[in-house]
């Protein structure tokens, strides 16, 4: 299943007074893995920079000065999300500002059906609690000290991991790498081994059975070139 995680920047609360979004960070799961493709992309808001978003996620408007217009990436956008669920924390507020920039180009919205709520999951598992992006990480144990202000992509980086672990954690065995982010190599790493080998489940005739199977095909069968006898091994 493909899903995408999503986090956008903004001007303000509310895109119903003239606030945009000025970036969006998108990372690509593919069976709850991250695949390494992602979106990344600043916006100029056609507008100027209230100081108390600046103050949340440090984007000036100086620095937005020659970035593309939300008309120009939004192809490249929409061709990126295709029709895979949208992963988001406190989803409603990006995906009223998405579908405001979209109807400004009169594109169809994104449905609500496609949306899929990190906060709205994290408050039925954990009721009453704190369930901010940041008190998830604690929660769960994930590295959020990178996080001194918000930013699209590092949040959407950070959400990901927080989202495996609402969907049950990852696997006991494989993690990711240390220092892994979504542009890298999707690698794996062995976490620990079982501390006690599971008993066998061959009676002592089943092996004997099995034994006199391999005796019988001969010196010259064909897996004694990639799994030689013990004897032979140990000469």
């Amino acid at each position: 299943m493909r899903e995408i995680v999503l986090d956008t920047e903004t001007t303000g609360l509310d895109p119903a007074q003239g606030h945009r979004v000025v970036e969006i960070g998108g990372i690509e799961l593919l069976n709850a893995i991250p695949t390494g493709q992602i979106f990344h992309v600043y916006i100029h808001p056609e507008r100027d920079m209230p100081d108390e978003a600046f103050r949340v996620h440090g984007i000036s408007l100086e620095f937005l000065s020659g970035k593309p217009l939300f008309a120009e990436i939004s192809a490249a956008f929409l061709d990126f999300v295709g029709d895979a669920k949208i992963v988001a924390h406190n989803a409603e507020f990006d995906m009223r500002f998405l579908n405001a920039e979209l109807a400004r180009l009169d594109v169809a919205p994104i449905g609500s059906e496609r949306v899929i709520d990190t906060l709205a999951i994290a408050r039925r598992k954990f009721p009453g609690a704190s369930n901010s992006l940041d008190a998830l990480c604690a929660r769960f144990g994930v590295d959020a000290s990178r996080r001194t202000r918000h930013g699209a992509l590092l949040d959407a980086e950070i959400l990901a991991e927080v989202y495996a672990e609402l969907c049950g954690g990852r696997q006991t065995a494989l993690v990711f790498s240390a220092g892994l982010r979504a542009s890298e190599d999707s690698g794996f790493v062995l976490l620990t081994q079982r501390p006690e080998p599971l008993a066998p489940r061959l009676t002592p005739g089943e092996l004997s059975a099995h034994q006199a199977f391999v005796d019988g095909l001969g010196a010259k069968a064909l897996w004694l070139a990639y799994a030689p006898p013990p004897a032979a091994a140990a000469e």
